[in-house]
């Protein structure tokens, strides 16, 4: 099990079929209400405290992507504090809500075209092509309808790098459709790379 730290309040997991199998899980454990899922999260919060300093102290969401090949990346951000949803009898308890979406697209939400051009550069290697690029609620989106890449360390490389660059979202495809501008239709980390080239 990976660990990353995204933000001051984020951080992200990499889960293997090993580490599920290990807790005696599998992924379609993960979407449901079982004290051994809880335990896994109450876990992986430990880890992330004592290895990257995220202190998860009051409600935490939870949001979990599927990989090829089963892999799994596991987001975890804190949300806003209140001292009252955690102070109980005087002692701290946590309060986690997990939302949970199994999701076979990825969408991605970057606050400059900047930021978006930088992440379609750095893919170069790993994701040379894909996606559709809109702009949603002054966000430039990039959306994946289907799973990045076949590989399960490839697609994991791509999510680390565009949530590096931006960050994963769960709006879905019929919202940006009704909502957004399309900006490019198809293809737009290979028309990104060819408009905006390193010089």
């Amino acid at each position: 099990m990976r660990i990353e730290r995204i933000s001051p309040d984020k951080v992200r997991f990499f889960l293997t079929p090993d580490d599920l199998a290990e807790r005696q899980l599998d992924r379609e454990d993960l979407w449901k209400d079982l004290p051994k899922v809880h335990e896994l999260f109450h876990d992986m919060l430990e880890q992330a405290y004592y290895e990257v300093g995220f202190e998860a102290r009051g409600p935490v969401a939870v949001e979990i992507f599927t990989l090829p090949a089963h892999g799994m990346v596991v987001v975890i951000s804190r949300t806003a504090e209140d001292e009252a949803l955690y102070e109980e009898d005087g002692e701290e308890s946590l309060q986690m809500e997990v939302l949970l979406a199994e999701r076979e697209d990825v969408v991605v939400a970057f606050r400059d075209i900047e930021h978006v051009i930088a992440a379609a550069q750095k893919l170069a290697g790993i994701l040379p092509h894909g996606g559709r690029l809109y702009a949603f609620r002054k966000l430039y989106v990039l959306y994946f309808p289907e799973t990045l890449v076949r590989e399960a360390g490839k697609a994991a490389q791509a999510l680390a790098v565009l949530t590096e660059y931006g960050e994963a979202v769960s709006v879905s495809e019929a919202i940006l459709e009704e909502y957004g501008k399309k900006l490019i239709a198809e293809d737009a980390l290979g028309t990104l790379r060819t408009y905006f080239a390193r010089s």
